[in-house]
């Protein structure tokens, strides 16, 4: 693992950033040697998932009786967010056994099922939590502890943060959420991220790949990989950016094109959306709710799809009705309509759209044969 912190995308370098979950397993394992050995590291070396390594500065280490207190800012690099600079503090004592892991002031709490989280529970990711316990695992190992951990997160002014995030709507409530699949802030000029989906696109294309594959984020491509057994080295990551994706694939030439993502992005397809940041459009509940009111759902179903957090709290509220198939079957004729409206006959698309709960949930009929084209290609 090496120290990769600037990327070159659309002729630009792009500084990357750490998320509040490497800043929160940062924090915890600098904590943990001031625990241990009484000196915290002025820096910590953090191995991320995502394979950067990134050397985070720790700031304002102390002891509070038998707890131990680091605290690490939030870097986003070249892709600042309202967290930007928000300072994450680890407090670590010894524990019998294990690494326990909650949130303290400024971490909200789930209050809404459908999450990754439990209710009830600190709004810190299934990522953060590994992240977090490998951190201090790798702390005990270095200063020879067979003990366990318990781990309570706090983030500065993290109440007033949350206020500008969508927390309040995904049922998070009293602070932020502590975030982040790869540990990676990656920079998203938007430009720059275009730009560099169309140069993949090319260069696939160059080397007589004729099946544009597209997805649209890390959820997606691990999917396609680990499930649909599909080479990543043929896929291209389109982020947010899916019509302008389709429509580059369609001026190169690419006859057909399988979108593979997460039903919290691909979805929004069923309305015509096709740049799926929640900044720019959402609608999840409000395609559910309709296309469930079209198959005749009762006033309960619908009100308890439009206050759903997630998809999979939406396809929970369609089982309970009995309702899964036929409102999916819908969705899913509709997204298959609104791929070919944009391609206008010009290429043929497909998509599979899953969750990790439920896995595929729709998917276009000749899907599975363009995933036996591109393995029968590599």
């Amino acid at each position: 693992m090496r120290e990769n912190t600037i990327v070159y995308s659309g002729g630009q370098a792009l500084r990357r950033g750490w998320t509040t979950g490497s800043c929160a397993a940062a924090a915890a394992q600098a904590a943990a040697l001031l625990l241990l050995t009484g000196q915290a590291p002025a820096v910590i070396r953090l191995e991320t998932p995502g394979g950067v390594l990134f050397s985070l500065p720790v700031e304002e280490p102390h002891m509070q009786g038998g707890t131990a207190v680091c605290t690490v800012r939030k870097d986003a690099g070249d892709d600042p967010d309202v967290t930007n600079g928000v300072r994450i503090s680890a407090a670590v004592r010894r524990a019998a056994g294990g690494v326990t892991i909650d949130g303290g002031a400024g971490v909200g709490r789930v209050t809404k099922p459908g999450l990754s989280v439990p209710v009830g529970e600190a709004a810190i990711n299934p990522g953060p939590r590994a992240q977090i316990a490998a951190a201090v695992a790798r702390a005990a190992r270095e200063a020879g502890y067979a003990g366990g951990f318990s781990v309570i997160l706090s983030a500065e002014n993290g109440a007033a943060l949350a206020e500008q995030t969508y927390n309040g709507h995904l049922g998070v409530v009293g602070g932020i959420s502590i975030l982040g699949t790869s540990g990676i802030v990656e920079p998203m000029s938007e430009k720059a991220l275009v730009d560099t989906i169309r140069l993949e696109l090319d260069s696939l294309y160059a080397q007589g790949q004729r099946i544009a594959f597209l997805c649209p984020g890390n959820y997606g491509a691990d999917f396609a990989r680990d499930t649909l057994g599909l080479e990543l080295g043929r896929a291209v990551k389109c982020s947010n950016f899916i019509g302008e994706a389709l429509d580059h694939a369609v001026y190169r030439g690419y006859p057909d094109i399988l979108l593979v993502g997460h039903a919290g992005k691909l979805v929004k397809l069923a309305a015509g959306v096709m740049n799926t940041h929640s900044s720019v459009a959402d609608g999840r509940q409000e395609i559910f709710t309709a296309h469930a009111a079209l198959c005749g759902a009762g006033q309960d179903t619908l009100a308890a799809l439009m206050e759903a957090v997630s998809v999979d709290a939406c396809v929970a509220a369609l089982d309970r009705a009995g309702l899964r198939e036929p409102v999916l079957a819908r969705i899913g004729k509709a997204m298959e309509e609104r791929l070919a409206r944009r391609l206008k006959q010009r290429a043929h698309g497909a998509f599979i759209m899953f969750t990790g709960q439920y896995g595929v949930l729709a998917e276009s009929p000749d899907a599975r044969h363009l995933c036996g084209k591109l393995r029968e290609d590599v």
